[in-house]
């Protein structure tokens, strides 16, 4: 099966990878483009990617709702500063429906392998099913959370109880009256820690390190706000703007020994000692490390669910998994019946499992052996016509990602607009511009808080941070307005009759 072709055009044929905020995006950008040569490959039922997939009670998001949303499609119906994972999801819902996407979407249907074709200048998908398209260009909207992470612990296999992860929450699991086990109190930890610990009979939290926290401030809007949202897009827009500057401007905590990252700590000190009464609990509540090494958390109820009867932080190393629950290093056995992994997901390998072959039948896993590098997280050297979303060092700590995703949308749009002056034609990122750009975007990483000691996931197993990028989003903003002239190698692909061979990019 092939990806559409229109006949004698130069229309290129489109596969986007994953129908989340990313992939919704580029799509929505090829519609406004009038090209509808696209097919959107999703591996689950839906749209809405993370969204769709992280269901576990508690779910929200740590961007305000007005602002982790398209500019180009403003919600004015948004019932709280941060909206939870259901109201999200209708979000996306709504983005595919109004702007026609359900006829491009290809539900439950993985994408497996990726080879680029050299003879055709085409790469070939293949699909967990056996199915095989050809496209010429194909956009990856996976992103960096979306393979759930669970550490290989010493006799998982052989516990006898229910063991699940926080982004394939287990519904069907009633958690009333049982003894649970929380392995990781992060982001996700923190959602769902309070909503479970009213329910079951007892809750043993187990933290690898501690995370700094703040409160989350989050009233409903009012009808009447909502009204006059509706009413006035220019106030709403107002609105967003304003919420993208309050959030620029704590760019300046993820630099190493800033003022505002100790003035976020002192915050949080205070947040804490208000909360927790018992020194101990506090001393294990508080962290090591400067407050961005990690990413900041924001939660009101999971302080106070850890000083619960029924509730126990454990910080004592674990050694092994038992049939009947947890041993720790001191030799303590802790007897559950139910064990849930809140420990993230597999962020450094990017486009993990996908086999990805580019020129010269070269592995993606081979190239990034030492870690994920692209020219501005979309474009990599050697894979022609191979774009990337939410790709490597592209992640932030201070804004929201969507603008992100926005800016590197509109730049693979100018390289679509170059193949369409060019005739059907692949680009490829020299691989001199891709070297010294990330040479220069490391040398940045060093004056950054993610290198001050701490582990985190923006980081691979070599100690090099894969997964942020080290400037303001308006610096990456401009840098994503137009390619820069040569930085692309731009060659024709022939026809019979056509003459063959490289074009000035």
């Amino acid at each position: 099966m092939t990806g559409r072709r229109v006949e004698n055009s130069t229309t290129p044929r489109v596969a986007i990878l994953g129908a989340g905020a990313g992939g919704l995006c580029m799509a929505i950008a090829l519609r406004r483009r009038g090209i509808d040569s696209f097919v959107i490959f999703e591996k689950t039922d839906g749209v809405g990617g993370t969204w769709r997939d992280n269901t576990y009670p508690g779910a929200c998001c740590d961007a305000k709702s007005h602002l982790y949303s398209y500019s180009f499609e403003l919600w004015p119906e948004w019932s709280q500063h941060f909206a939870a994972q259901p109201e999200i999801l209708e979000y996306f819902e709504h983005c595919a429906d109004v702007h026609g996407l359900r006829d491009h979407l290809r539900c439950n249907t993985e994408v497996t392998a990726l080879t680029w074709e050299e003879e055709t200048g085409e790469w070939i998908v293949d699909t967990r099913s056996g199915e095989h398209w050809r496209f010429d260009v194909v956009v990856s909207g996976l992103g960096q959370l979306n393979r759930p992470y669970v550490p290989d612990i010493e006799g998982l296999e052989t516990f006898q109880g229910t063991t699940f992860h926080s982004a394939r929450w287990d519904h069907t699991h009633d958690l009333t009256g049982r003894r649970v086990a929380v392995i990781g109190n992060a982001a996700s930890g923190v959602q769902f820690i309070p909503q479970i610990a009213p329910k079951v009979a007892r809750l043993h939290v187990y933290q690898r390190s501690a995370n700094w926290i703040l409160p989350r401030i989050n009233p409903p809007y009012s009808e009447r706000t909502k009204r006059l949202f509706r009413e006035v897009p220019g106030v709403m827009r107002l609105y967003r703007a304003w919420l993208y500057a309050s959030y620029e401007s704590r760019f300046a905590m993820m630099r190493r020994d800033s003022r505002l990252g100790r003035l976020i700590e002192r915050l949080a000190e205070r947040y804490l000692e208000s909360v927790i009464d018992d020194p101990e609990l506090r001393e294990a509540l508080t962290p090591d490390f400067p407050a961005g090494c990690k990413r900041l958390l924001i939660s009101s109820d999971y302080y106070p669910a850890l000083t619960r009867d029924n509730v126990e932080l454990v910080t004592t190393p674990i050694e092994r998994i038992a049939p009947e629950g947890i041993v720790t290093a001191d030799g303590v056995l802790r007897g559950v019946d139910t064990i849930i992994f809140g420990t993230g997901f597999d962020t450094t390998h990017f486009l993990a499992p996908l086999v990805v072959k580019g020129r010269n039948g070269r592995s993606l896993e081979e190239v990034w052996r030492e870690g994920a590098e692209a020219y501005l997280g979309i474009a990599i050297s050697g894979f022609p016509n191979l774009f990337m979303l939410y790709g490597p060092n592209t992640n932030l700590g201070h804004n929201s990602i969507i603008f992100m995703i926005e800016c590197q949308v509109h730049y693979v749009m100018r390289l679509v607009d170059r193949m369409l002056e060019a005739g059907r034609s692949n680009l490829d990122v020299r691989a001199e511009v891709m070297a010294r750009y990330n040479r220069e975007l490391q040398r940045a990483m060093h004056q950054m808080v993610w290198e001050s000691g701490c582990k985190s996931w923006y980081k691979n197993e070599f100690g090099k941070v894969t997964n942020n990028w080290p400037h303001t989003t308006v610096r990456y903003w401009a840098r994503t307005r137009q390619p820069a002239r040569g930085a692309f190698e731009l060659r024709r692909v022939a026809r019979p009759g056509d003459p063959a061979g490289r074009v000035q990019g």
